[in-house]
């Protein structure tokens, strides 16, 4: 296993994604799954055995927090880097890593004995790789590249600068957070605490992304209750949830789907329908860059509600609906030093910012809305939360270039 340029990035990557981390949308407690809190603790020890300073878990948000501190005398602005160690709602058990060295470009990858391949015809980005070393699933698994790549990127950064001192540096902070994937992770992220000027998610997919914009997002959390009776007594008095659930999903716009969406285009994404006659549920993701149009999209959606209980002549339907992160955009207002200086340092790396409307949200959205301007840089990953993810090592090792150029770039007179 080849691994020169920053020696142990790969290694530690394969060893994180190892490690079974899935965020639990159903818990309470942060983090939502205790299998966080002992992959939190067991990063603390590697930060302590690197060397760096303050090394702690937050009590109340359980981020992993550490201090690099600087090797200047004179005052730099303290950068902040985050990631998260949640995988996402895909199966996370027995991680099994395929490493496959200098890949051609041009040949399908088996996943293991899965059956499953990654082929060039549905995943044409393959092509871009050629001469790389991709990790890639067995195809029975997630990969855990959103974010562990990031993770490993961090703490591989983090033990360069102690190897090598020469680097001049400000003061860099670091944080580890749970619970990005069911959208809470950052919510009581203590900006104070952190004590950065400003910050990155390294939490984006292929090369060269640098994301200032994401979704405003909500979710709709829908109850109906039925009337379940013998079929045959049902007229006039059956109420069928699940068919009340298909004639409420029917009055939402056809078109506005994921799957029939791209760019700016917002949608409603029904992700869970669990039901009998006699209770459905339904969990609706709404998403869109736009404010007010995001706006319109929840009001539209309260208002079938209501015309359903009217038309079925009381309240069968609760909606539980709330939101979860806002534009990115709106909060970097102000704060485009933060997002050119990523950029400054990907094209003097000779790499070409891909800045886009991202069709998601990191943790990023929630901290800046907290005061503390934070847009998201690649981490590697593609084909997230699937069978089909992988990264490459090169991207990653590319990624850990552009936090150098960064520091080195913020510690310019």
């Amino acid at each position: 296993m080849t691994d020169s340029k920053y020696p142990g990035l790969l290694e530690r990557f394969i060893k994180y994604a190892k490690v079974e981390t899935r965020s639990d949308d159903q818990s309470k407690t942060v983090p939502s799954s205790p299998k966080e809190t002992a992959f939190l603790k067991q990063l603390a020890t590697e930060l302590t055995e690197l060397g760096l300073e303050n090394v702690r878990i937050h009590p109340q948000n359980s981020y992993l927090l550490a201090t690099i501190p600087a090797n200047i005398d004179r005052p730099v602005p303290v950068m902040g880097l985050l990631a998260h160690v949640d995988t996402a709602d895909f199966n996370a058990e027995n991680v099994n890593p395929q490493v496959v060295e200098d890949y051609d470009g041009q040949s399908d990858i088996p996943l293991g004995d899965s059956g499953y391949k990654l082929t060039i015809d549905e995943f044409p980005s393959l092509k871009k790789y050629a001469g790389q070393t991709l990790v890639t699933t067995d195809g029975t698994t997630l990969l855990g590249a959103d974010d562990k790549a990031g993770v490993a990127e961090i703490i591989t950064l983090a033990a360069y600068l102690k190897e090598h001192p020469e680097i001049k540096h400000g003061q860099i902070q670091i944080g580890l957070g749970p619970d990005e994937e069911i959208g809470t992770g950052a919510d009581h992220f203590d900006v104070k605490d952190f004590g950065a000027d400003f910050a990155y998610t390294i939490d984006g997919g292929p090369l060269g992304e640098l994301e200032d914009e994401t979704f405003n997002a909500a979710q709709a959390e829908i109850d109906i209750q039925g009337k379940d009776v013998h079929t045959g007594t049902a007229k006039d008095t059956m109420v069928n949830a699940i068919q009340v659930g298909i004639d409420l999903q029917n009055q939402l716009p056809v078109h506005d789907r994921p799957e029939k969406t791209a760019d700016r285009e917002g949608f409603y994404h029904l992700y869970k329908f669990d039901g009998t006659v006699d209770h459905a549920r339904l969990v609706y993701l709404i998403r869109d860059h736009d404010k007010k149009l995001f706006e319109a999209r929840k009001e539209a959606l309260r208002a079938i509600v209501r015309d359903l209980n009217a038309n079925l002549g009381e309240d069968r339907i609760s909606l539980n609906l709330y939101d979860q992160y806002y534009n990115l955009k709106d909060a970097l207002k102000g704060h485009e030093d933060v997002v050119e200086l990523a950029k400054k340092a990907m094209e003097d790396l000779g790499i070409k910012p891909d800045i886009y409307p991202v069709r998601g949200g990191t943790d990023g959205s929630t901290i800046s809305y907290l005061g503390l301007p934070t847009p998201n840089l690649f981490a590697g990953g593609e084909n997230m939360h699937s069978r089909f993810e992988y990264v490459s090592v090169q991207t990653m090792e590319k990624a850990v270039d552009v936090l150098l150029k960064m520091i080195a770039l913020n510690a310019e007179e």
